[in-house]
């Protein structure tokens, strides 16, 4: 039976947490670099004249040129991160500069960047700077264990980011229609070899989505197992592989193997740990660095609170995917709960809108050229997403508000296509958008689907 007294008093090697920061922190520098000179902290944050936000969060925005140095804090932190240098305030500052730039503009959200922002603050509570950091090499302390549920509280989080998404993968579309996979794949025609013959064929199609869906499902478990450890790692560096392949994900497969040898034993990582310290050592005299380090024999926590802290963590992590059952209407077309619940590559979903302004004092009409306000992502995005929709509409009735109307109507000429079915009217076109708020609430303003997706 379990009891959870003895299980918070369990301790094991931190090595397998301190490789995991050593990864993670240079993996995000990495990231973060490539973003920067890629010359997207320019196209998507200060061309744009209008920035999209998350509700409650319309605070954040770019900082004009200081954005840069954003930026840079992030990029400058995970190396400390990393380094194991000043970890605690290196990853509290991690978390903060990078939440702050996720939220600077919705267009720009990846379930990728949410399973790092919430797994940087997961890890601000976590000893993973107990060995191998400038931190233990500086107060010449080095701590031979950490409690085990440190390095279970990673594995868990890992956990839920696959099986939620395999879960997610049960619906119809995805394992009947093959959508929208075969969209994807057929568009891929270019690909040697395989592009005009395979990646063509409805059977190549099924068989990717049910082998995903499997994948998801049955990877955190064969991770647990040590006999299945090295066949789940290699499925997991062929399905990221094929997956780049396909549709470029970015950094987000390195970040997800680099993540997975969290499962391996400790032997493993003390080994891996062997090799960087050899590697590393010339720089201890750089930093005037002794090796010779008191061995202390476990890391305690003085207070509950950390374990507490990431127990709430996670209780939400379980059930703020879920919330998407509050609301009514197809998950898919609404989109109501479905961003931060790791429903990963399930839709192909686009749209065409025009906004109709009036001028109730004289009637007079006149329509929103997009173009002027939005950039070409950002108008694509907020084509087929409700709470974008509404927000541009309140963004335009401010604008003309300031261009001498005391009052104007907006109303909204959408349609969407998803999943391959024919468009169909998205909103309502008689609604004035101006009157409605946003909130947690459904949007009554969103027509029915008129089909049926079933699944989870």
């Amino acid at each position: 039976m379990f009891n959870l007294n003895t299980y918070i008093r369990k301790t094991a090697n931190p090595a397998p947490l301190v490789v995991f920061r050593v990864c993670f922190g240079f993996l995000m520098a990495v990231s973060l670099i490539i973003f920067w000179q890629k010359g997207w902290i320019e196209s998507l944050y200060l061309e744009p004249k209008f920035h999209f936000t998350f509700y409650a969060f319309s605070w954040v925005k770019p900082l004009g040129v200081y954005t840069y140095a954003l930026f840079a804090i992030c990029a400058l932190s995970s190396v400390f991160v990393a380094l194991g240098f000043k970890y605690r305030i290196a990853m509290v500052t991690f978390f903060l500069s990078f939440a702050y730039i996720q939220f600077m503009d919705k267009t720009v959200y990846q379930s990728s960047s949410y399973f790092i922002m919430i797994l940087s603050f997961l890890m601000i509570f976590l000893p993973a700077n107990a060995a191998f950091s400038i931190d233990s090499l500086r107060s010449k302390r080095s701590y031979r264990t950490v409690p085990k549920w440190c390095l279970d509280s990673v594995k868990f989080i890992f956990f839920i980011v696959f099986f939620y998404s395999g879960l997610a993968k049960l619906n119809s579309d995805w394992l009947f229609r093959a959508m929208p996979l075969e969209l994807w794949l057929t568009s891929s025609k270019n690909i040697p070899f395989i592009g005009a013959s395979v990646l063509q064929s409805s059977w190549f199609h099924y068989t990717v989505s049910w082998s995903f869906m499997i994948f998801e499902l049955a990877l955190p478990f064969l991770l647990l197992y040590k006999r299945t450890q090295l066949i789940a790692f290699i499925l997991l560096i062929g399905n990221q592989l094929f997956s780049q392949a396909m549709f470029p994900l970015g950094m987000f497969p390195l970040i997800l193997v680099f993540s997975a040898p969290i499962f391996f034993s400790s032997e493993w990582h003390q080994k891996a740990l062997l090799i960087l310290r050899a590697l590393l050592s010339p720089f201890q005299n750089v930093f005037h660095m002794s090796s010779a380090l008191k061995m202390t024999k476990d890391f305690h926590y003085v207070t509950p609170l950390p374990f507490l802290v990431v127990s709430l963590f996670f209780v939400f992590q379980l059930l703020f995917p879920l919330r998407y059952m509050l609301y009514e209407g197809e998950l898919f077309w609404t989109g109501e709960g479905y961003l931060f619940s790791w429903r990963t590559s399930l839709i192909e979903k686009s749209g065409t809108i025009s906004f109709k302004v009036v001028n109730p004092e004289n009637k007079e009409v006149c329509y929103v050229d997009n173009s002027e306000f939005l950039t070409e992502r950002q108008e694509q995005q907020m084509s087929f997403q409700p709470d974008f929709i509404l927000e541009y509409a309140h963004y335009l009735a401010e604008h003309y508000k300031s261009e001498g109307y005391k009052y104007v109507a907006i109303y909204a000429d959408s349609f969407v296509t998803l999943n391959g079915r024919p468009s169909k009217r998205f909103i309502n076109p008689e609604v004035n958008l101006v009157q409605e708020e946003e909130s947690f609430s459904h949007k009554k303003w969103i027509l029915p689907f008129h089909d049926k997706i079933s699944g989870l």
